[in-house]
């Protein structure tokens, strides 16, 4: 038997925290839960673990309204961005609403019940679970957090040294005294390279 909630928000990051708080305040009346396929809360913030990880945009206007950002840096790194998050999370208890490790693989809709069915994996025990929902929202952002786009480089395999996506940064990674490449020139490079260089 599927669970049923009038809402089901898809994501634990910032937008998902943001929708659940917006859910309580302005429609308190409806049931909801938010779906996260991590472990964790944060999204983006909590994944992405390169050098020098911040936001591109300012902070006074991606942070929430209900709970405006106050830090003194305005262009704010990562770990600052993921303690905000958390922060509100636990200061609206919200966080009890999450389930975690709970991957969407599927959503369809029935049109004449208005009735969303969602399928589920858990991804801690591989379990199949199924939700409804009269309304789904989608907070997962734009990334494919298992598989980060990586074009095809011929000879790859015989290249030496360390080879990764930046989304995916080992933990222990020392680039002291070694030559590195960051191909790309984006928010990510621009980011990573100065840090790099310090």
């Amino acid at each position: 038997m599927p669970q049923h909630v009038d809402v089901l928000i898809v994501g634990a990051g910032i937008s998902g925290i943001g929708t659940a708080w917006h859910l309580q305040k302005f429609c308190p009346d409806r049931s909801f839960t938010i779906l996260e396929g991590r472990h964790a809360i944060g999204g983006t913030w909590d994944l992405f673990r390169y050098p020098g990880i911040r936001s591109d945009s300012d902070m006074y206007t991606l942070g929430y309204s209900f709970e405006p950002w106050t830090d003194a840096k305005a262009i704010a790194d990562g770990p600052s961005i993921l303690d905000y998050v958390n922060r509100v999370a636990d200061k609206y208890d919200i966080r009890r609403h999450i389930r975690f490790n709970h991957h969407v693989k599927s959503a369809s809709f029935d049109s004449e019940r208005g009735l969303w069915t969602v399928e589920v994996q858990r991804t801690d025990s591989g379990e199949a679970t199924r939700f409804t929902c009269d309304w789904l929202h989608m907070c997962s952002g734009y990334y494919d957090y298992r598989e980060a786009y990586l074009p095809d480089f011929p000879g790859k395999e015989q290249f030496k040294g360390t080879f990764f996506h930046a989304q995916f940064w080992p933990e222990k990674l020392d680039f002291a005294g070694k030559r590195a490449v960051v191909i790309g020139s984006g928010a990510t490079a621009v980011t990573i390279v100065p840090e790099m260089a310090k």
